[in-house]
């Protein structure tokens, strides 16, 4: 499985059955997202920076929301979450994707607003990849998505949606999650690739670059 960032919250993950893209921007946002082809496209909120499911090509399966689909041998199971800490009142609804993938499990947390709760850490349970937004300001923050690691401890941890110099508005930098989480000297990588017998044993945290 090949895992690439795309931007923002914006992943491709390529397995050896189906590619699935997640939450696709618009061109606005400042990445440049291209014409990427996926069979699958998850969304975990409706709004232009997750949402932009035009800008991709082959007609994929869009999902947008809880529920459990199989598409290609692609298991998807959406999680109803909120987009702040006040179950929705303030930013509205959020869905968590777990992906199971060539046998490895994916967790796409979207615009998670909040730690998690019992039921929440239960119904996701075993995790290997979470993709982790880390920018506050619209999601959780560096604190709050280390205590989030801390209660799902996956094998691997992929920070997104953070400021970079193409993002136009204002986020926190990664840096501020890797010294909460007690990262050092993690270089940006083009891309991940992972089989399940290549997992690491305990929690890694990897760092994606994203087109230019």
């Amino acid at each position: 499985m090949d895992i690439t960032w795309l931007g923002h919250s914006c992943f491709r993950i390529r397995g050896s059955r189906a590619t699935v893209i997640t939450d696709p921007y618009s061109p606005d946002l400042g990445y440049s997202l291209g014409k990427p082809t996926a069979r699958i496209v998850t969304v975990s909120h409706q709004h232009p920076g997750h949402s932009y499911v035009q800008g991709i090509g082959d007609q994929p399966r869009v999902i947008s929301g809880p529920g459990e689909y199989e598409i290609s041998g692609v298991l998807i199971i959406g999680i109803a979450t909120s987009h702040d800490g006040e179950g929705g009142r303030k930013r509205g609804k959020n869905t968590v994707y777990l992906m199971e993938i060539d046998e490895i499990s994916v967790c796409h947390l979207g615009d998670l607003g909040h730690v998690l709760s019992a039921g929440q850490v239960e119904e996701i349970d075993n995790v290997d990849v979470l993709l982790l937004p880390v920018g506050g300001v619209s999601t959780i923050n560096a604190p709050v998505a280390a205590e989030v690691v801390r209660q799902l401890e996956p094998k691997v941890v992929i920070p997104m949606h953070y400021k970079t110099p193409a993002l136009g508005w204002e986020l926190e930098p990664v840096e501020r999650f890797l010294k909460e989480i007690g990262a050092k000297e993690v270089n940006p990588l083009p891309k991940l690739s992972l089989t399940k017998s290549s997992l690491p044993v305990t929690t890694q945290v990897f760092l994606l670059d994203y087109p230019r």
